[in-house]
């Protein structure tokens, strides 16, 4: 049995799970790791910033479906991942974070770049560990991609000091991992099931509301099927755009603060809402005691934690989504059932006249409008690009105006609500999505908390554009102080902001502009079809607002509409 470094056995478990791109930043106590690193297959694309590393593993997983992972150095290396970390954490997704340490003999004693990362991680971690021993490095490693992709998926944080990098130990791959105190359930209980299918016969006005469990859990055909089968309309939280066909007759739109009125007055109204891998945030449900009030709700998830959390459910239903809808379909099968068409056609016309009456909406002058920028891309990429986003306005436009049919397609920081997030997770889109439309939809604002990460996309020629809605302020906060705060406008207006073209050319990249409506079209085309990395500013509305609006603390049928 060969003998190994920690630094090589790290790389022969990086190839067994079947990793091929790492995410990383390089620094004194993991050099030994680059080292060794450097004369594997592996590809690694550095970052120009340590949050940027964790952000690109996190859209590479989104994308891909597979476990992200990353490397950095020690100290302010590792603290810089904390906010990557929580980001992943809150939205569930399965990355590996490794963060290099001072040597054993040293932790506790204040060296350079020693800090607690473990400490620091441990409230928005799915796990972490401290490796001490290179013995116990093969088996940690394993572990934690197993507790990473399974279950509900999250980060976990391997942190290795020095000394285990170098030291050597015999080598072989672990066998399959078993936790004792660690046992998802994946298969539901079939009485539960029964007793949601009677009420699924009995029910006049059902809702089916999706969320980011169902994509996680690959559950997006099963999920299509149970709709189409049952007549029930489908609406979604942000984390679930995609889930289900954002083109199809059954589908709502999006739920909550700024969702469209007729999802929202449909959860109103429902008497039966079958919730599926979601956790009813509070930007989802509003004011909790107002929240489908008339409805019997039934909660699908693997984490039995979530469930019961924010909101009482008649039905509760823990077990993985995809087998859960599996199971569900097949007792609907063989129910002799009413005809759902005929029966929920009340429901769906009343639907369907709040889609006509009240529907998302803008009116285009002489001004361009972020709204028409993003319904011409849609048009133009024809649905078919991966959509990440920073946080605020323009997420909120993308989630609205651009309509996702598969999952994987819209990126987005949904718990955290991460500026700064969307230029570097497209970067991670892009890497291992190399022949997908990669779109980074951003504000002038968010845009400049990571554009760094530009450097890194012209590097690799990864080939991501970024769409930036320059209006000249904080968007989101301004558009709070318009409504709430009598138009004082306190720290949201960019007295000077940089000329983006000139910024996107200064880092090897293509600058386009467009200040009226007439260029949108054009700098949109020529943009998407540059071949490398491009930066297109549009000019909008500075004081446009994103409606529907739901205020804080009121019901989510109370809706501001204009």
């Amino acid at each position: 049995m060969n003998k190994l470094t920690g630094a090589q056995i790290l790389m022969q478990m990086l190839k067994e799970e079947g990793v091929d791109t790492i995410f990383g930043y390089p620094g004194g106590v993991v050099l030994d790791i680059y080292d060794e690193l450097a004369r594997t297959d592996l590809r690694h694309i550095l970052v120009r910033h340590e949050q940027g590393a964790v952000h690109a593993a996190d859209g590479y997983a989104r994308a891909t479906g597979k476990v992200g992972v990353c490397l950095v150095t020690s100290g302010p290396g590792a603290t810089n991942t904390v906010t990557g970390i929580a980001t992943a954490y809150m939205d569930s997704i399965p990355i590996i974070v490794f963060t290099g340490q001072v040597p054993t003999k040293l932790i506790g004693n204040d060296a350079f770049q020693e800090v607690d990362i473990v400490g620091i991680t441990r409230p928005c971690t799915k796990h972490n560990y401290l490796v001490k021993d290179v013995k116990n490095l093969a088996k940690t490693i394993k572990e934690a991609f197993h507790i990473a992709r399974s279950g509900r998926p999250g980060p976990v944080l391997i942190d290795l000091p020095k000394d285990v990098s170098i030291s050597k130990t015999n080598f072989k791959v672990p066998d399959d991992v078993e936790l004792r105190s660690y046992n998802p359930t994946y298969v539901p209980n079939k009485k539960q099931l029964e007793k949601v299918v009677a009420l699924i016969k009995k029910a006049k006005k059902p809702v089916i509301f999706t969320g980011g469990g169902v994509i996680l859990s690959k559950a997006h055909k099963e999920l299509a099927e149970l709709a189409k089968k049952t007549k029930i309309p489908v609406t979604g939280t942000l984390m679930g755009l995609g889930g289900f066909p954002g083109t199809d007759p059954l589908w709502l739109g999006m739920l909550g603060m700024h969702g469209t009125y007729r999802a929202n007055m449909s959860v109103s109204e429902c008497d039966l809402m079958l919730a599926v891998g979601v956790r009813f945030d509070d930007r989802v449900t509003g004011k909790t005691d107002e929240f489908a009030t008339d409805a019997k709700i039934v909660q699908i998830d693997i984490d039995p934690t979530s469930i019961q959390k924010n909101i009482q459910v008649a039905i509760p239903v823990v077990g993985d989504c995809k087998i859960t809808l599996e199971m569900l379909n097949q007792l609907i099968n063989k129910e002799n059932t009413d005809d759902y068409e005929q029966k929920h056609k009340k429901w769906l016309d009343k639907i369907k006249n709040w889609k006509h009456t009240t529907p998302l909406a803008y009116n285009q002058k002489n001004v361009i409008k972020p709204q028409y920028v993003i319904e011409k891309l849609y048009e133009l990429s024809k649905g078919e690009a991966i959509i990440t986003t920073e946080v605020g306005q323009n997420q909120m436009w993308a989630s609205q105006y651009y309509h996702f049919n598969q999952p994987g397609r819209f990126i987005s920081s949904g718990g955290l609500g991460t500026m700064g997030f969307g230029l570097p997770a497209a970067v991670g889109a892009q890497a291992g999505m190399p022949d997908k439309l990669v779109v980074d939809i951003a504000g002038d604002g968010s845009i400049q908390m990571n554009i760094q990460e530009m450097a890194t996309a012209v590097q690799y020629n990864l080939p991501v554009k970024i769409i930036i809605l320059n209006n000249g302020f904080l968007g989101m906060v301004r558009q709070w102080q318009e409504l709430f705060y009598d138009r004082c406008y306190s720290s949201t207006k960019f007295v000077h902001t940089p000329d983006f073209v000139k910024l996107a050319e200064a880092y090897g990249a293509v600058g386009l502009r467009a200040t009226k409506p007439k260029e949108v079209e054009s700098v949109l085309k020529k943009g998407i079809s540059s071949p490398g990395p491009v930066i297109m500013d549009f000019v909008v509305e500075p004081e446009e607002c994103v409606y529907p609006m739901v205020p804080a603390g009121a019901p989510i049928s109370k809706m501001l509409l204009v």
